[in-house]
């Protein structure tokens, strides 16, 4: 569904009238609730990145342990028992959801060359792009083995779908990177294909295996989808913004990088025609001296484009709660509710 901004929007610790305004939103509640089956579906990631080839299991392990709040399987979990389901098939796919999302991080650190991830060295710092690359094609491959073994179609389909489109929005991110002529709706486009469907996806196979109706299963994919965005635009935000141990990576990575992020779009609009040579020269043409990144950054702060930036993720925030409001105000509910605040409370 598409979503607009106000100017005027509060932040979310004030735009929901559940959050004590003395508490800053977390994790806590929703992994409190799904502790259980989180714990299980550890177990199954451990298990099914077992191989005789110890590389693999020494690699997938060291990205799959490095620091993550696992958001995307715990997604599952939450839909799965914010719908009431009793079974277990929730637990194996949201390992297979996981695999997907690491997957595409061991190829993301070699098509960025980063060098770091959450504050460690990365994969393929540590054991090169050719590990990093075939270890990803791995885990990939070990989620579909996961979803086959589920036994359902629909779910197949759902995750499968959702695995093409993330590859397409890598590669329609590379064809955009050094281009800050790039729209806001295209880059929209490309984090609902990068980030948003696996969050869609992640929820909506949480209703699919409780077989509840139609309506559940479009609200939390819309849920999911919503949630991406807003999660995505933040660390926009936050790659200009974020004190480096906090971010987990080298604050102005994607500024280095040429990546075109909202922030970037915005101040490339809103720009002179020197400021705009500017971005020509440090973004499309990766020509940066070490100055230029205190200067974008100032840039950015003359014509709000981070607060602009933030007003979209809130917006994508606030359409992700309207989501749920097809569903009882049950303890899964409000965990949920809290954790679509942290992803946008987090760039404050």
């Amino acid at each position: 569904m598409s979503v607009t901004a106000s100017a005027s929007q509060p932040g979310p610790a004030e735009s929901r009238g559940d959050q004590s305004a003395d508490r800053r939103p977390s994790f806590d509640a929703l992994r409190g609730l799904v502790a259980d089956d989180l714990a299980k579906v550890n177990e199954t990631i451990i298990r099914e990145m077992h191989s005789p080839v110890a590389l693999i299991p020494q690699l997938a392990g060291h990205i799959v342990a490095s620091g993550g709040k696992r958001l995307r399987p715990m997604l599952t979990l939450a839909a799965a028992g914010l719908v009431g389901y009793e079974g277990e098939r929730h637990v194996d796919l949201a390992a297979c959801v996981e695999f997907i999302h690491t997957a595409t991080l061991l190829h993301d650190d070699v098509v960025d060359e980063s060098d770091l991830r959450r504050g460690q060295d990365t994969a393929n710092a540590v054991w090169g792009n050719q590990a990093s690359v075939l270890v990803g094609d791995f885990l990939f491959s070990r989620a579909f083995q996961l979803m086959v073994a589920d036994g359902s179609l629909k779910v197949l389909k759902i995750l499968s779908d959702a695995s093409a489109i993330i590859a397409e929005g890598e590669v329609h991110q590379l064809v955009t990177t050094n281009d800050v002529e790039t729209t806001e709706a295209a880059y929209l486009q490309v984090i609902e294909s990068k980030t948003a469907v696996l969050f869609a996806a992640a929820a909506q196979i949480g209703a699919v295996v409780a077989e509840r109706p139609q309506s559940e299963e479009t609200a939390l994919e819309s849920f999911g989808r919503n949630l991406g965005v807003a999660f995505q635009l933040v660390d926009d935000v936050l790659d200009y913004s974020a004190e480096q141990e906090a971010l987990g990576k080298t604050v102005g990575d994607d500024f280095r990088e040429g990546k075109v992020t909202l922030p970037v779009i915005l101040a490339y609009a809103a720009g002179d025609a020197e400021e705009r040579a500017f971005w020509t020269r440090t973004i499309n043409d990766l020509d940066q001296t070490d100055d230029d990144l205190g200067h974008a950054q100032a840039l950015m702060r003359k014509h709000g484009t981070i607060a602009l930036t933030l007003e979209r993720a809130r917006a994508y925030a606030d359409a992700a709660h309207r989501d749920l409001d097809l569903f009882a105000p049950t303890a899964h509910r409000r965990a949920m509710e809290e954790v679509i605040d942290f992803c946008v409370d987090r760039a404050y």
